[in-house]
């Protein structure tokens, strides 16, 4: 009696699980249809501008020592109109960050750019509180936005800024390139699972007429857009988010350009890795909290809200693959594990959460890299261990921001990196630490067990999938342990006392 109430209960929790995985999967082939369906519809400017407008480069930075000369470098090598650019460095930083910036935007200004430093003593409303503090001396009818490890293009103003010749047009995001893709196995994976975001995303939901956000970085608005939606805030962690909906919910529409490339530098440690998912994971969370009610109560039609509504909760997923995780054991183990359990517990497992992936990524790959798509598709298994590794560390930011548990704008550690010459493991900025990573080992340590006995017991399909999950935990927190390690992280020489990233 005891045993069917016990498998009753499970079954209940399990379906619910996969249910809510098999729908999140489903939206990845609406994406992936929607992709496809749209990918041939570019956008075009409405007209042209007789006379080019002034544009205001907003350039937020914290503790950059690494990147912000290359930036400020190719900021001076933009190809548009000296009389009609204005670059604001708004600077939070707390280290030799900003006497490095002051300095190389005095020679800048002495060769004509007109560029300012905006220094702020305190980090109140962080990223949010800079750009709106940059705002009171704003000369620009339109603000390109920079983090500190973009490196933009020269052509990039006069490639974007005749879209805004629409005057319902608010925003323009180019696509991320990746300037360190091949460093790494970690650089390699970021880099598909942007891709994957990047380009079927982004161009899906805005060439069918969906909601989609700005990055954050990389793109440009049209200043009365942002005054009109109310405003950067900072009651998220992704203030960009919150704001691409609010614009859009008041009717200002968006311009995603596939082709117009602007290349970044990926995180090349995983515990920076890890606070960049943590925060984007807690903030969209955040932002459907915010939000959604909003997109509900408006007169949009219910497939862009429908849309909103898959694209807001989507984090969702970590918190539904951290509960898979429990429960894989009654799946894995037990006596009785025959074929209708494999038809019901095994497969559905992969067709609603394995499977989706795989078609995602492999439809990015192949658009980005006709001819080399299937090189790229060796990584995949990696692909899928590396998002199950995620699982803790992001469903806790889904769990934080549910609660209404508050924590700092952490930023993530750049260190210049563009070649697998360089090395960054002497760098100054040190990730934080936390218990994280050992819970992490313990997950893996779990799913080694279950490893063992599916092989022992020629339990093949299950194998698969449990080798999946150990990999990715495995990977994910002797990466992150690795950091702790003085050996590891400062070989050879001492550069200076570690700063906090």
């Amino acid at each position: 009696m005891q045993g069917s109430l016990g498998n009753t209960i499970w079954t209940f929790f399990y379906s619910v699980v996969l249910a809510g995985l098999s729908l999140y999967g489903l939206h990845r082939y609406v994406i992936v249809f929607l992709f496809l369906r749209n990918r041939n519809k570019l956008p075009q400017p409405l007209a042209r501008f007789e006379k080019l407008p002034r544009i205001t480069v907003q350039l937020p930075i914290f503790n950059e020592l690494y990147v912000v000369e290359r930036l400020l470098k190719s900021v001076a090598a933009l190809d548009y109109p000296r009389e009609l650019l204005q670059v604001q460095v708004l600077d939070d930083s707390t280290d030799e960050t900003t006497e490095l910036a002051a300095k190389r935007v005095a020679e800048l200004k002495s060769h004509g750019l007109d560029i300012e430093l905006v220094h702020r003593t305190d980090r109140t409303g962080f990223k949010a509180g800079a750009l709106t503090n940059g705002m009171a001396t704003c000369k620009g009818e339109f603000l390109l936005i920079l983090d500190a490890d973009f490196v933009p293009n020269p052509d990039m103003l006069l490639k974007t800024v005749q879209y805004f010749t629409d005057e319902r047009i608010g925003m323009i995001q180019t696509r991320w390139g990746h300037l360190n893709r091949t460093y790494s196995l970690l650089t390699r994976v970021q880099a598909m699972f942007l891709d994957g975001h990047l380009l079927l995303e982004q161009t899906a939901r805005s060439r069918s007429g969906r909601f989609f956000n700005f990055n954050g970085t990389a793109g440009l608005w049209r200043r009365s857009c942002i005054e009109d939606a109310g405003g950067w805030q900072h009651d998220t962690l992704t203030e960009d988010l919150d704001l691409s909906y609010r614009a859009q919910i008041k009717g200002w529409r968006f311009v995603f350009l596939a082709d117009l490339v602007t290349p970044a530098e990926l995180p090349v440690d995983m515990n920076g890795f890890k606070s960049q998912q943590h925060r984007w994971t807690k903030g969209s969370i955040q932002t459907c909290k915010k939000l959604l009610p909003s997109v509900w109560r408006s007169d949009l039609p219910l497939l862009i809200k429908l849309e909103a509504t898959a694209h807001l909760t989507s984090n969702y997923a970590y918190l539904l693959l951290l509960l898979l995780c429990m429960l894989m054991h009654p799946s894995a183990n037990g006596g009785d594990h025959s074929r209708w359990r494999m038809f019901l517990v095994d497969i559905p497992i992969y067709l609603s959460a394995s499977l989706p992936a795989v078609v995602f990524y492999t439809c990015a790959q192949r658009a980005l890299y006709p001819k080399g798509w299937l090189k790229e598709l060796l990584l995949m298994p990696m692909v899928l261990a590396l998002g199950v590794g995620l699982a803790i560390n992001n469903a806790r930011a889904v769990i934080e921001a549910i609660l209404g548990h508050q924590s700092e704008f952490t930023r993530t550690p750049k260190y210049g990196i563009e070649s697998k010459t360089q090395s960054w493991k002497s760098a100054r900025y040190i990730p934080l630490k936390s218990v994280l990573p050992f819970v992490e080992l313990a997950f893996a340590g779990y799913f080694l067990y279950l490893l063992r006995f599916a092989l022992v017991n020629e339990q093949w399909l299950n194998a698969a999938f449990l080798a999946l999950f150990e990999v990715g935990f495995s990977y994910v927190a002797l990466c992150s342990l690795a950091q702790w390690v003085p050996a590891l992280r400062f070989p050879g020489r001492d550069t200076g006392s570690p700063l906090p990233a």
